[in-house]
Formats: C-alpha cells, sequence, structure tokens
C-alpha cells in the first residue's frame, strides 16, 4: 500500500468518524423541537438525499435486491426505523455526550448478536473490551434519583441494539453498496417515521427541518460514503479503528464547542469506554455500522 493511499484512506476514515461523531450532540440540538419520529424521520432523508447522486448513478441491480431482500428488510426496520427513532427519544433525556458515549454500545450489542447468532468466535481480549465498554455505559445510566436520565441512557441503549442486528444483517449484503442500502433505509424508514410524526401531531419548523436534513446528509450520508472509501485504501479493519473514535469526538463536540458541562460520570466512562475499544480493535475484530 502506498503512503499516499495510507494518508487518504485515514484522511477519509477520520472525515467520516468526524461527521457521524458530530451527529449526535448536534441532533440533541434539536431534540426538544423534534418530536422523536419527526427526527429520526428527516435524518434519514438526508441521508438518503446525500446518497441519491452514488445510488442514481450506479443503481441496484433487480436480481441483488431480490437476494438481498429479506436482510435488507431488517436493515430497513431495525437500523433506519426502530434505531432512529429510540435513539431520538433518548436525546431527549440525556446529555449530548452522554448520548454520544453510549453510542459505543453498538460495539457491545454488534459482538454479542454475533457470537450467539452467527456463532462468531469471541476470544477472551473481545470479551474483555465489550465488558469494558458495558461497563462505561453502566456508568453512564447510574443516575440515582433522575430517572429521566435512566430512562435516556435505555433509551439509547435499545438504538444500539436495534443497530447490532442491522450490523449482522447488512454484514452479508454484498449484492449491495452501503450508499444503496442508506438510500433505502432513508426513503421507506425515514419517510414512515416522518409521515408517523406528522400524524402524531409533531411541530415541524422550516429551519429546524433544514438543519435535520442536513445533519443526516453528513452525519450518516456523507459519513458512510467516506469511510467506504477510506476502508478500500486502508481495509476493513484499520478503517474501523479510525472511525471507531467517532463516540468520542461526539462527546468532546458535545463538551466543548455547545458547552455542556462534563460530569464525573462522563469522564469516567470516557476513559474505560476508550479502554475497551483499544482492546477490542486489538483482536482485529470487523464492525460496520
Amino acid at each position: 500500500m502506498s503512503t499516499s493511499g495510507t494518508r487518504r484512506g485515514v484522511t477519509h476514515c477520520l472525515l467520516a468518524a468526524v461527521l457521524f461523531g458530530v451527529s449526535a450532540p448536534a441532533a440533541s440540538r434539536l431534540a426538544h423541537d423534534l418530536g422523536a419520529f419527526g427526527l429520526a424521520g428527516l435524518l434519514y432523508l438526508g441521508a438518503a438525499l446525500a446518497t441519491a447522486p452514488i445510488t442514481i448513478r450506479t443503481p441496484p441491480t433487480g436480481a441483488a435486491l431480490r437476494r438481498g431482500g429479506r436482510r435488507l428488510a431488517i436493515a430497513v426496520v431495525l437500523g433506519g426505523a426502530v434505531g432512529p427513532v429510540l435513539l431520538a427519544a433518548g436525546l431527549r433525556r440525556t446529555s449530548a455526550g452522554s448520548a454520544s458515549l453510549l453510542l459505543n454500545l453498538e460495539l457491545v450489542f454488534t459482538t454479542l448478536v454475533a457470537g450467539l447468532l452467527l456463532r462468531e468466535h469471541i476470544g477472551r481480549r473481545l470479551a474483555t473490551g465489550t465488558a469494558l465498554v458495558a461497563l462505561a455505559g453502566g456508568v453512564l445510566a447510574w443516575s440515582p434519583g433522575d430517572v429521566s436520565v435512566r430512562w435516556g441512557a435505555l433509551l439509547v441503549a435499545g438504538a444500539c441494539l436495534a443497530w447490532a442486528f442491522d450490523n449482522t444483517a447488512t454484514a452479508a449484503l454484498d449484492e449491495l453498496l452501503p450508499a444503496h442500502i442508506t438510500f433505502v433505509k432513508g426513503v421507506l424508514a425515514g419517510g414512515c417515521n416522518l409521515l408517523l410524526g406528522m400524524a402524531l401531531g409533531e411541530q415541524f419548523g422550516t429551519r429546524t427541518v433544514l438543519w435535520a436534513l442536513v445533519i443526516g446528509a453528513f452525519g450518516y450520508g456523507a459519513s458512510i460514503t467516506l469511510w467506504v472509501s477510506g476502508a478500500r485504501d486502508l481495509g476493513a479493519a484499520r478503517g474501523q479503528l479510525v472511525f471507531a473514535t467517532a463516540p468520542f469526538i461526539g462527546a468532546i463536540v458535545a463538551w466543548t464547542i455547545f458547552g455542556e458541562a462534563a460530569s464525573w460520570r462522563e469522564v469516567i466512562a470516557l476513559g474505560v469506554a476508550a479502554a475497551g475499544v483499544s482492546v477490542v480493535n486489538r483482536t482485529g475484530h470487523e464492525h460496520v455500522h
């Protein structure tokens, strides 16, 4: 691999991590102005807009859609509809920093789902790293006397569980490009969630809607496209190692750019989760969002 290819790959994967990492604290700024269904729908419709040019230029074949139909349906329902709604609801009840760090639980649940359902080998190092990330999530969820924070953490954890099944289903979708999957998620799941939000009487301000579409376009659509581009230069495992910085970038953005005060629980969870992700990545385990 050339030096320029390595640099390009690292740059693309790091940009992908930054965009996805920033999306959680950025979306949290809209969580109180939009309902959970409306925010989730707009984020994924934004992702569909970002991936539309690739999908139009290189459309999936009918045969590919038929072969991957069942797995794609799981990705749309759990990854595009259920997960984003749970995250949007969780963002209303917990801080942006905590929500960002809790997104590390996606790694935990993906490991468990892959091990239990696909019988993938989970070695001692992978199990240790996963346990550390789970412990960090427990630290963030522990909030005596504040039921709202606990519910917020559980909702974000639920989103990570939904995305874990999504990851497992799409891991074998070699027939479709990541842009195809994101586009279908955005159009079908995002559109349905938006319609549900309207039916439930959720309010949609023009400026808020535009910001949600922009966050979705960059935080989900462009992020996935950049990661795939970078992984082609670095390889999937090394590309994921760079992308694993996303939750930590989100927490730092929440504490600095958005001016949130970092609680002692968040600082402890940051250190524990970082140690866990580091251990997991040393196993060479591949995980694609």
